[in-house]
């Protein structure tokens, strides 16, 4: 099977290959992937909190103060899949798409909605993003495009909703451009990878 992989970045503060510093691609998520200065495969899982942090005293929803959190490197990684027809995978694959290049317009996507997450989510914070990484992969033997996002911060709260909210952008993206020929497609499986960072420290999808 013939398999394509677009990947866009942004960078704010430094550059990096994707394979000198461990960047995500999409094969690698679930193994022994890296990400930025972290080697998330040799980490153990840290206990998950017993309590809702959005929550106060009185049952309010609330923004959580950050302000006595350290500044740390913060990492998350995000991924989902697009399910589709044979035919339209191969639409895009071969860009006979009227639309245009259906892959770049996602990963582009991915990248803006990434920067709008506090807009979108209510009591995110608005956080000053260091590198968003969205790649977008052609899964023939599923029917399928497969989607990761990377997102690096030097901060006080963590980017997993940023990565999660790139990844469910660029697929609601991908079927907005494809709607008109394969209304049936379905997202699904979005979901954290790996954070670290923080107060909890690392976690890593088992």
């Amino acid at each position: 099977m013939r398999s394509t992989v677009s990947h866009l970045c942004i960078h704010s503060i430094s550059s990096f290959d994707d394979r000198s510093s461990g960047e995500l691609t999409y094969e690698r998520f679930a193994g022994s992937a890296s990400i930025g200065d972290s080697k998330l495969s040799r980490l153990s899982i840290s206990p998950m909190s017993t309590s809702l942090t959005h929550i106060d005293e009185s049952g309010h929803a609330h923004m959580v103060d950050v302000s006595d959190k350290a500044v740390s490197h913060r990492v998350a990684v995000a991924t989902g899949r697009v399910y589709m027809q044979p035919e339209t995978l191969a639409l895009i694959r071969d860009g006979g798409h009227d639309k245009g290049d259906v892959l770049a317009v996602a990963r582009i996507a991915g990248i803006q909605a990434s920067k709008k997450c506090a807009d979108l989510i209510p009591l995110c914070h608005p956080l000053a993003l260091t590198s968003v990484a969205v790649e977008v992969q052609l899964n023939e033997q599923e029917d399928a495009i497969d989607i990761a996002a990377t997102c690096r911060i030097d901060g006080k709260t963590g980017v997993e909703m940023e990565a999660l909210t790139a990844v469910s952008v660029a697929a609601l993206t991908i079927y907005d451009m494809c709607k008109a020929v394969d209304r049936g497609m379905e997202i699904g499986q979005v979901r954290l990878q790996k954070k670290s960072g923080g107060r909890s420290g690392e976690w890593v999808r088992p």
